[in-house]
C-alpha cells in the first residue's frame, strides 16, 4: 500500500475514547534516590546491567553511573556548556548527546577518555535523542535544527535528513526492526525513514503534539500527545490511528513513555503535581489507576524499561533517579 494512501486512511480512522480505569494498580513500588549534585536535572537513564544505571545531568554537564546495590553514584565531568540530553550504552562505552555543543560523545568509563564527533553543517545542530540500530549505529533527532540523523559508529560518519515540515521539532525517536520512527513535537505528525527517504505521517487532530514514542510486541507504534492529553496508536502497515484520553485529560501533559514486555504502555502525566505514573493495558484498552511520584517529579522527561527487573527507570526535575517496580 502506498504511503499516500496510508495517510488518507490515517486521517479518516481516528477514534477518540475516554479513559477507562482498571480496578487496581500494576505498580508494586516506586523508589527514588537523591542525586548528589544539586539542581543538575538528572535524566534519560539507561540500564547497562543488573547493577549499573547510566544517566546524564543536563544542567550539570556530566555523565554519571549509579549502583543500586550500594547506592553509589559516580560522576564523569563533561566540558562546560555541553548540555547532555540523552545517552545510550554498549560495549564500546557511553554515547551521549552533546545537545548544546553539536556533537555525539563517546565516554570510555575505565579511562574517562571522551571522543567527540561533531555534527556537520551550519546552524542549530542540537543532537537530541539517540537510539541504536541492530548493528550498533545510531539514529538521532536534531530538534531545533529540524533534522533526523544517522551516525555510522564504525566509519564515524554522519548522514542527515532534512525535515520537510518547517519548525517541526523532531523529538522522540525509537528504532524498530532497524526502522526509525520520529515524533514531531511542534506538528501533528510522525515520521519514518523508508528506502532512505524521510516520510511524514500526519495525525488526524491538528492540535496533536506528539512527544515520545514506544512500540508494543504486536508492532504497533504508540505516541503521547503532550498538548491535549492523549495516548495514540498507529498501525504502521495500514496507517490506522486510535486514541484514548489520558486520565488527567487536558491537564495531563504526558511526557515520558515506555512499553514493557507484556504489551503495556507506561506514561507520566507531568501537567499535574505530583507527576503521576499511568499504565495502559493494550489488550483490554484500559488505564491503570495513576500513581503519584513520591518526590513530585517536577517533570519526568524520559523512561526506559528493564525486562530483567520488570521495572521502569527515570530521572526527575526534583533531582532524583527513580525506579518503578511493576506487578502487571
Amino acid at each position: 500500500m502506498k504511503l499516500s494512501l496510508l495517510v488518507s486512511i490515517c486521517l479518516s480512522c481516528l477514534l477518540l475514547l475516554p479513559p477507562t480505569l482498571a480496578a487496581s494498580t500494576p505498580v508494586a513500588k516506586i523508589q527514588e534516590w537523591q542525586v548528589p549534585w544539586p539542581d543538575s536535572r538528572p535524566r534519560d537513564p539507561y540500564v547497562a546491567g543488573p547493577d549499573r544505571i547510566w544517566f546524564v545531568g543536563q544542567k550539570g554537564d556530566y555523565v554519571a553511573s549509579f549502583k543500586p546495590s550500594d547506592e553509589d553514584f559516580k560522576r564523569y565531568d563533561l566540558a562546560p556548556g555541553t548540555g547532555p540530553h540523552n545517552l545510550i550504552v554498549d560495549k564500546r562505552g557511553v554515547w551521549y548527546a552533546g545537545n548544546q555543543a553539536a556533537h555525539i560523545g563517546l565516554l570510555e568509563p575505565d579511562t574517562g577518555n571522551i571522543d567527540k564527533f561533531t555534527l556537520p553543517g551550519e546552524g542549530r545542530r542540537d543532537v537530541h535523542t539517540l537510539h541504536f540500530d541492530s548493528k550498533g549505529n545510531i539514529w538521532f533527532t536534531v530538534q531545533w535544527g529540524n533534522q533526523v540523523g544517522y551516525f555510522d559508529a564504525n566509519s564515524k560518519t554522519f548522514r542527515t535528513y532534512e525535515v520537510a515540515t518547517d519548525s517541526a521539532r523532531p523529538y522522540g525517536i525509537i528504532v524498530h526492526q532497524d526502522q526509525p520512527w520520529i515524533a514531531y513535537f511542534a506538528s501533528n505528525k510522525l515520521a519514518t525513514i523508508k528506502n532512505d527517504q524521510l516520510v511524514e505521517l500526519p495525525l488526524p487532530r491538528k492540535q496533536t503534539l506528539p512527544r515520545r514514542l514506544a512500540v508494543t510486541p504486536d508492532n504497533n507504534i504508540w505516541y503521547v500527545d503532550y498538548g491535549a492529553g492523549y495516548l495514540g496508536r498507529v498501525n504502521p502497515d495500514s496507517g490506522a490511528v486510535k486514541e484514548w484520553r489520558t486520565p488527567a485529560a487536558q491537564n495531563s501533559r504526558p511526557y515520558a513513555m515506555a512499553s514493557d514486555s507484556k504489551g503495556w504502555l507506561w506514561l507520566v502525566e507531568t501537567g499535574v503535581q505530583p507527576n503521576r505514573l499511568v499504565g495502559f493495558n493494550s489488550q483490554t484498552e484500559t488505564f491503570s489507576e495513576p500513581v503519584p511520584i513520591p518526590s513530585g517529579g517536577g517533570a519526568i522527561r524520559h523512561m526506559v524499561y528493564d525486562a530483567d527487573s520488570h521495572s521502569l527507570w527515570f530521572g526527575t526535575d526534583a533531582n532524583t533517579l527513580g525506579q518503578a517496580r511493576l506487578n502487571n
